[in-house]
C-alpha cells in the first residue's frame, strides 16, 4: 500500500477502505508520511468529501493513534459536551459544575483560543496557579475523588489529530466538514465518555456561518457517535451576536462566576441549562429536559455547582480567593463606556468582529504561542432586538494601551446596526439532533 495511491484514489473521488485510512493516519502519526503528502490528501477531502463511513473510520484511526481512557474504571458513567467555538462562549464553566452537582461526573479536555474564538482554558488561567497540564493518571484519580476535571488536552490523546490540525491550519484544509467532525470526535470518543453533548455554533461569529452548513456538521457528528457506540445529542445554536455580555478571559469568567452564584445574563444562563439539561437526560438524571433544566437551575440558586467550581480550583491548583472574590481577578488599567451614537431598535451585533476587537486589545492570539493579557476584554450591554435611546451605554472596553483601546472602540461601534422599525430577537437554538441509542 503507498500514500500516493490512496492520494490518488481520493482525489479522484473514490471512497477509501478501512484499511487505507488506517495505514495513511499511522503513517502520518509515525512520520513515515512526509507533510506535503498529507497536506494533498487534505485538500483532496475538502475537494471530494468523505463518506460517514470513511469519517468514522478516520475519526477511530485517529483516536487509536495514542492514549485512550476508561473513565468506566473510575466512574459509573460520564458525559461530556463540545462547543465548536464562539465570541463570548463561557458555557464549560458553568454547565460543568451544575451538571457535576447534580451527580453527575464530567471529565473534560478543553483547548485555548485561536482567532476571533475563546478558549475555556485562557478564561480558567486568568485564576493564579491553576494547572491545565494533567496526566491522563491525574484526570482520572481527580474524576474518582471529586466527579469534575476540566484539563488541556494530554499530549498522547489523539496525536495525528494535533498533527493534522496543524498542517491543515496552514494549507487552507480547516473549512472540510469531514475533517471538523473527525477531528472532533476523535478527541471525544479518546477521553473516555459514554454520551456526548455538542453544541454547534452558527453565524457570523462560528466557523459555520450558514444554518445548513451547521446541520450537516451536527449530523455527521451524530452519525460517527452513534456508529462508535456513543449517545450524542447536537445543539445548533446561535453565534450571530456574542453570547452574554462579556468578551474577554477574565472578564468572562467574572461572568460565569456571577451565573454560578445564580445571576448572570439570562441568554447565557438559559443557554447553559439548555446544554446541562440535555447531558442530564443523558446521564439517565432526568427523564424529560423540563426536569433535567429545573435540577440544574436549582443546583445554581443554591450554591452547590458554585461550590463544585470552587471545588475544582483547589484540586487543579488556582487560588479559590479569586473564586470567593472575584473582583481580585486581572483588571484592565483603561476603561471606557461608549454611549450609543442614535436610538433606535439594535438590528445587527456582528459577533465575529465583537471577537476580533478583543482579540485586537490582546485577549486572543493571531498563531498558536502568543501571549494573551487576561484582563482586557468587551462586555456588550445590549441584545439585538433591544430598544436603545441615544446616548445610552453601548458597551465598554477594558484595555491597557490607549491605542488598541481607540481601535476596538471604533471595530465595535461599526459592528452595531440600528433599525427604525422593530426587530425579531435571536433565538437561542434552531434545532436538535438526536442519535438513537446504540
Amino acid at each position: 500500500m503507498r500514500a500516493v495511491d490512496i492520494i490518488t484514489r481520493k482525489r479522484d473521488g473514490e471512497e477509501l477502505s478501512t484499511e487505507e485510512i488506517e495505514f495513511f493516519v499511522r503513517g502520518f502519526n509515525a512520520g513515515d508520511i512526509p507533510d506535503y503528502q498529507a497536506a494533498a490528501w487534505a485538500m483532496a477531502v475538502l475537494l471530494r468529501g468523505m463518506s460517514p463511513r470513511e469519517t468514522t473510520d478516520l475519526t477511530l484511526a485517529m483516536a487509536a493513534s495514542g492514549e485512550q481512557l476508561d473513565l468506566s474504571a473510575v466512574v459509573p458513567y460520564s458525559v461530556d459536551k463540545h462547543s465548536t467555538g464562539g465570541v463570548g462562549d463561557k458555557t464549560t464553566l458553568v454547565v460543568l459544575p451544575a451538571v457535576a452537582a447534580c451527580g453527575v461526573p464530567v471529565g473534560k479536555m478543553s483547548g485555548r483560543g485561536l482567532g476571533f474564538s475563546g478558549g475555556t482554558l485562557d478564561k480558567l488561567e486568568s485564576i493564579p496557579g491553576y494547572r491545565s497540564d494533567l496526566t491522563a493518571q491525574q484526570f482520572l484519580h481527580q474524576l474518582a475523588e471529586i466527579g469534575l476535571v476540566l484539563s488541556g488536552q494530554s499530549v498522547d490523546l489523539a496525536p495525528a489529530d494535533g498533527k493534522l490540525y496543524a498542517l491543515r491550519d496552514v494549507t487552507g484544509t480547516v473549512l472540510s466538514i469531514p475533517l471538523i467532525a473527525s477531528s472532533v470526535m476523535c478527541k471525544k470518543i479518546a477521553a473516555g465518555s459514554q454520551a456526548i453533548v455538542l453544541d454547534v455554533k452558527v453565524g457570523s461569529g462560528a466557523f459555520m456561518r450558514d444554518l445548513p452548513q451547521a446541520e450537516e456538521l451536527a449530523g455527521l457528528m451524530v452519525d460517527i457517535g452513534r456508529r462508535c457506540g456513543r449517545v450524542v445529542v447536537a445543539l445548533i445554536s446561535d453565534m450571530n451576536q456574542p453570547l452574554g455580555e462579556a468578551v474577554g478571559n477574565a472578564l468572562e469568567l467574572a461572568e460565569a462566576l456571577r451565573t454560578l452564584a445564580g445571576g448572570g445574563p439570562e441568554d447565557f444562563r438559559q443557554h447553559c441549562l439548555e446544554i446541562a439539561g440535555h447531558m442530564l437526560v443523558l446521564a439517565g438524571k432526568a427523564a424529560e429536559l423540563r426536569i433535567a433544566k429545573e435540577a440544574a437551575s436549582a443546583a445554581l440558586a443554591d450554591g452547590r455547582a458554585l461550590q463544585r467550581f470552587r471545588a475544582l480550583v483547589i484540586a487543579q491548583g488556582g487560588d479559590p480567593a479569586y473564586v470567593d472574590e472575584p473582583e481580585r481577578l486581572p483588571k484592565a488599567s483603561l476603561i471606557r463606556e461608549v454611549p450609543s451614537p442614535q436610538s433606535g431598535f439594535l438590528e445587527q451585533i456582528d459577533a465575529r468582529e465583537i471577537g476580533l476587537a478583543a482579540a485586537g486589545l490582546g485577549a486572543g492570539r493571531s498563531k498558536k504561542g502568543d501571549r494573551i493579557d487576561h484582563a482586557v476584554g468587551i462586555l456588550v450591554h445590549h441584545k439585538v432586538g433591544d430598544r436603545i435611546e441615544a446616548g445610552e451605554a453601548l458597551f465598554t472596553v477594558h484595555a491597557n494601551d490607549p491605542v488598541k483601546l481607540e481601535e476596538a472602540a471604533a471595530r465595535v461601534s461599526a459592528a452595531h446596526r440600528w433599525s427604525s422599525a422593530p426587530v425579531a430577537r435571536l433565538p437561542l437554538f434552531y434545532k436538535t439532533l438526536n442519535a438513537p441509542k446504540p
